[in-house]
């Protein structure tokens, strides 16, 4: 009778550790959160028309501020964001090739900082816009860049900047929507004749 006793007891006690070893065993192994980036949705852009009085119309997204400046130059303000795309005009007078080489100069500059520059070429024979959108990729001070012109008399260079301690990473969800922005500016553009003045 005893060894019963003393035999049940053993597996009771055997039975206790191996469900207790189980439990306790069974937890998940921890491991280090994967890198990741944080989703954000970005509302469908509504685009407006770039108001009269430039040699140039293109349209816009609703939400972008503009901010006119001397000799035709403008700021599209992202107050949301905190970035500005700043366009640079200047008119054509024999001096096309210096102008692309400044702008391209002004791109490649960003190359110390940067991980990589890719160019895409732009043409559109209608409206005679012809020019080159240039992603940057890494941390540099400006992740989209880009000119254009009608080779004949205008000329139009622009530079996205977020106005944050430049990391890429972190601003690339708001680079890839302001890049379509950007897109749609080139896509939209328009020369304009503007009015001289009567004598």
């Amino acid at each position: 009778m005893k060894l019963n006793a003393l035999a049940y007891y053993f597996l009771t006690l055997m039975f206790g550790f191996t469900f207790v070893f189980g439990v306790t065993s069974c937890k998940k192994e921890v491991l280090p959160k994967p890198v990741s980036f944080l989703r954000l949705e970005y509302p469908q852009e509504q685009y407006v028309s770039l108001t009269t009085g430039y040699p140039y119309r293109f349209e816009h997204a609703s939400g972008a501020h503009v901010v006119e400046k001397e000799n035709f130059m403008i700021d599209l303000k992202y107050p949301k964001m905190n970035a500005t795309l700043v366009l640079s005009y200047f008119p054509v007078r024999d001096n096309l090739k210096a102008l692309l080489k400044d702008a391209e100069k002004l791109t490649f500059k960003h190359m110390i900082k940067a991980d990589d520059i890719q160019s895409t070429p732009y043409e559109n024979n209608e409206s005679k816009v012809y020019g080159k959108l240039f992603e940057v990729y890494g941390d540099a001070a400006t992740q989209i860049q880009f000119h254009v012109t009608d080779s004949t008399d205008n000329f139009i260079t622009g530079a996205l900047y977020f106005y944050a301690k430049p990391n890429y990473d972190s601003i690339y969800p708001a680079v890839i929507h302001l890049k379509q922005d950007v897109v749609h500016l080139m896509e939209t553009l328009t020369w304009e004749e503007l009015e001289k003045p009567k004598l």
